[in-house]
């Protein structure tokens, strides 16, 4: 049941509300004026407040200001009889959802409250999604060699400098990449990965930079690249060293010059885009056979982050194997697994040659074909080299 609270110095005003809104099924508080109204919002949760905007001791646009401070999230629904265009445009840039004169008619004040509820419900579901999306790319470990690319990050992330991130297949490099983006100034915009290493040389420089109708056999209708979709975000390039010499190019000149031609036009088009890139390959090689362009490489290596092998680091596999118990657990709905400190002390004796990717598979099969706790004879039946 959705709590509303209703900030009004008109007794008559509260109790006619009170009742249109309880017939709703809608739980209601009332509060006579603003210092009272804010009072309540301090010291509970709040769907929504109906607030009148003309009150004794604290107005409503003061009300709503100071619960903004506060970090409170109810929606604002502003009503009054004084109304005038200025004092609405002041309470929607305040954050207020609407302005409603009085008297309120009911049809409207009822749709409007929906609309409001329906917004906070969104935006509660948006941060528990971000909330899962972080736990999702959460760095686990707390050896020399993962702190020190968390140092790195912290560091890294506020600038606006390039990222190189290097390391063997299934370490994380998008992981790091998440983080980078999650600490920049940019976290509120879009992060848009690109693989490319998955795109055929042909359609790369369609992928990244877009293409007007007509500029291919396919291309029936005009497309936006990742470079536009990323506008004013981050865009990581995963597996740059598979890119072909002719999409390098373009992107250097985006990097350089901060402009890009979708394929089949000569139109600049202006991008703000922070370029984080990652490869298993040693690109200073590329670079001597002629694979790589050293002026790309030096545009892109401001900063390097070099991601750990899981073996150079595997006084970090018991907390790995932790969150991939609780991470398989949640997706699967069942209850989390345990391990026995033999069966795990076994798994830091193992190479890993495909890393933390590798560890997540090993696990998940743990969990399928084991017992609970999991134990050393799981391991050499399901696990062992």
């Amino acid at each position: 049941m959705s709590k509303i609270l209703i900030i009004d110095d008109e007794k008559v005003i509260r109790a006619t509300l009170r009742e249109i809104l309880e017939y709703e099924n809608f739980e209601v508080s009332e509060a006579s004026d603003g210092e009272a109204g804010l009072e309540k919002i301090k010291n509970e949760d709040f769907d929504l407040v109906l607030c009148d905007v003309k009150m004794p001791k604290m107005d409503g646009i003061e009300v709503l200001t100071h619960a903004k401070e506060l970090g409170k999230s109810p929606q604002f629904i502003m009503i009054s009889a004084h109304g005038s265009i200025e004092t609405a445009v002041e309470a929607t840039k305040k954050g207020a959802f609407d302005f409603i004169p009085k008297p309120p008619d009911l049809n409207r004040l009822l749709l409007t409250v929906r609309n409001a509820l329906e917004k906070k419900n969104l935006v509660t579901e948006t941060k528990v999604l971000k909330k899962k999306l972080s736990k999702k790319f959460d760095m686990v470990g707390e050896s020399p060699a993962i702190l020190h690319v968390k140092e790195t990050i912290e560091k890294v992330a506020p600038t606006e400098a390039r990222v190189l991130i290097t390391g063997p297949n299934g370490t994380g490099k998008e992981l790091v990449a998440h983080w980078v983006h999650q600490k920049s100034n940019r976290s509120a915009q879009s992060f848009v990965a690109v693989n490319c290493a998955a795109i055929p040389s042909e359609l790369i420089e369609s992928e990244l930079f877009g293409h007007e109708k007509g500029a291919f056999t396919s291309a029936h209708k005009q497309r936006a690249g990742k470079f536009e979709q990323a506008q004013g975000g981050t865009l990581f390039l995963d597996e740059i060293g598979d890119m072909s010499l002719s999409a390098q190019s373009k992107v250097l000149r985006a990097l350089q010059e901060n402009l890009i031609n979708r394929v089949g036009s000569d139109k600049d088009i202006k991008v703000d885009v922070r370029v984080l890139a990652a490869t298993n390959k040693d690109l200073k090689k590329e670079i001597e056979e002629g694979n790589f362009r050293e002026d790309l490489y030096h545009r892109l290596s401001v900063i390097v982050i070099q991601v750990p092998a899981l073996k150079d680091r595997i006084e970090d596999i018991p907390l790995l194997v932790e969150k991939f118990l609780q991470d398989i657990a949640q997706e699967s709905g069942d209850a989390k697994r345990n391990i026995s400190s033999e069966a795990l002390q076994k798994l830091q004796e193992y190479p890993w040659t495909g890393n933390i990717r590798e560890l997540r598979n090993v696990v998940e099969r743990l969990v399928i074909l084991g017992e609970d706790p999991i134990s050393l004879n799981d391991i050499k039946k399901y696990a062992d080299y």
